[in-house]
């Protein structure tokens, strides 16, 4: 299903026009829209935690609502409101569907992170991102949503729908700690956990059992595991970084605590 190129809204086959923000099929938003000067993004580091800034000379960049810090020049914010379709995957998801976009010259603070920021280049490619991996992409960045299958969704942790990013530009990623890229080549790469941000569109995402037979996965403690499969590669986040691991040790620490006063 085509999705448009200026506000990412879902569109039905041999529509005309886009019902979220008008614009003509095949035609390229207008100036005021886009912009048609210069973006940066970069990263940068405040007391330890991660910022994302964004450098606009005449130009727009779309991004993650509720992500936007502080900002000075000449810039404006506009929300594009997506079609029934986003609005009713985005109830079902929890995704914000809604992504605001900021246009002019100056300079924006996107919010400090715990996790770790990643600037992905994207050259006419097709990245599928974890839930809430997406955090920020140049306009020339097309956004849609992947529809998992049911028994993947059901057990891989990924939920029914992921964000697809579509198209050349670039595209900035929230994860829990640094990333690595695995390479695969008519391969196989298996992961016991949620830590798999984002793949090509070349690979598969199934859920499969970790070992043969349901006795011996009950004895090995490995259960159900995600297993890509294809040609492509795979991001992977497989040691959080040192905040969010001591977010994660005194949240265990406080439930065992109230575990022991029952």
């Amino acid at each position: 299903m085509p999705f448009c190129s200026n506000c990412g809204n879902e569109m039905k086959e041999g529509a005309v026009f886009c019902g979220g923000c008008g614009i003509k099929v095949g035609q390229p938003a207008a100036p005021e829209a886009m912009g048609s000067g210069r973006i940066s993004f970069d990263i940068i580091t405040k007391e330890r935690l991660q910022m994302v800034t964004v450098q606009l000379e005449d130009s727009a960049f779309r991004y993650e609502a509720g992500a936007m810090h502080y900002m000075q020049g000449n810039l404006e914010l506009k929300s594009n409101v997506p079609g029934m379709g986003k609005l009713f995957k985005s109830f079902v998801t929890k995704e914000k569907m809604i992504k605001p976009v900021i246009i002019g010259t100056g300079t924006v603070y996107l919010a400090p992170s715990f996790g770790e920021f990643t600037i992905l280049d994207m050259e006419n490619d097709e990245w599928i991102l974890d839930q809430g991996a997406y955090y920020a992409s140049e306009m020339g960045i097309e956004l849609g949503a992947y529809t998992n299958r049911a028994i993947n969704a059901l057990f891989s942790g990924e939920k029914w729908f992921q964000t697809v990013v579509a198209g050349t530009g670039q595209v900035v990623i929230n994860s829990a700690g640094p990333l690595e890229t695995i390479d695969l080549v008519n391969d196989k790469l298996v992961v016991d956990g949620r830590f798999a941000v984002a793949r090509t569109s070349g690979i598969e995402l199934n859920v499969a059992k970790a070992t043969k037979g349901i006795f011996s996965s009950m004895m090995s403690g490995e259960g159900l595991v995600n297993t890509f499969t294809g040609t492509g590669k795979v991001l992977i986040s497989p040691v959080d970084n040192y905040f969010n691991t001591l977010v994660h040790t005194v949240r265990t620490i406080n439930s065992n605590v109230l575990n022991l006063k029952k």
